[in-house]
C-alpha cells in the first residue's frame, strides 16, 4: 500500500501551470515539522514536493498562500530524467487530498505573530514556527534519540 499523510506549512505561494490539453496542475513544497530536536536543541523540517491536477490544484493556488496549514493524503512517486548526462531521481507525493487547516483570518493572525520565511534547503533548520501555531504541540513530550542508541 503506497498511502502517505502530512501536515505542515507551503513554504511558498501556489503557482497554477496548464499543461497538455489544459489540465490544471500546481507543485508546491511542503515544510513539515519533525517531531523532535536535533542535537542542538532545535526543531528541524523535511521539505516534501506535492504535485496536485484539476480543480484540486485550482483550490489551492486560489485559496492558499506562503505559510499555509494544510493536511495532504495521497501517495508517494518517483521517477528519473537525464540531464547533462547524469540520471537524477526524483520523488513527490501526489495529491489525492488537500485540506485546509486554519481560515485566512487564522493565517493572516499568526502571520503577523510569526511570519514563516522557509529556507530553501531540504535539511535546514526551521526554527521561527512558534509552538503555538504547530499542530503536535500537545502530542506529548519531546523524544530525544542519542546517536548511540544505533550502535
Amino acid at each position: 500500500m503506497n498511502r502517505v499523510c502530512l501536515v505542515g506549512r507551503l513554504t511558498t505561494k501556489p503557482e497554477l501551470r496548464q499543461v497538455g490539453n489544459g489540465l490544471a496542475t500546481t507543485r508546491f513544497t511542503l515544510a513539515v515539522n519533525r517531531n523532535f530536536n536535533n542535537a542542538s536543541g532545535e526543531r528541524e523540517a523535511d521539505f516534501i514536493t506535492i504535485v496536485a491536477w484539476r480543480k484540486q490544484a485550482e483550490n489551492i493556488c486560489q485559496y492558499l498562500d506562503k505559510g499555509s496549514l494544510v493536511s495532504v493524503d495521497g501517495r508517494i512517486q518517483t521517477g528519473s530524467y537525464e540531464k547533462d548526462g547524469a540520471r537524477v531521481y526524483t520523488t513527490e507525493v501526489v495529491a489525492d487530498q488537500v485540506n485546509f487547516l486554519e481560515s485566512k483570518a487564522q493565517r493572516q493572525a499568526s502571520n503577523a505573530s510569526a511570519p514563516y520565511d522557509y529556507p530553501q534547503s531540504s535539511n535546514a533548520p526551521v526554527n521561527d514556527v512558534s509552538v503555538e501555531s504547530d499542530p503536535f504541540a500537545d502530542f506529548g513530550e519531546t523524544v530525544s534519540i542519542d546517536d548511540n542508541f544505533l550502535d
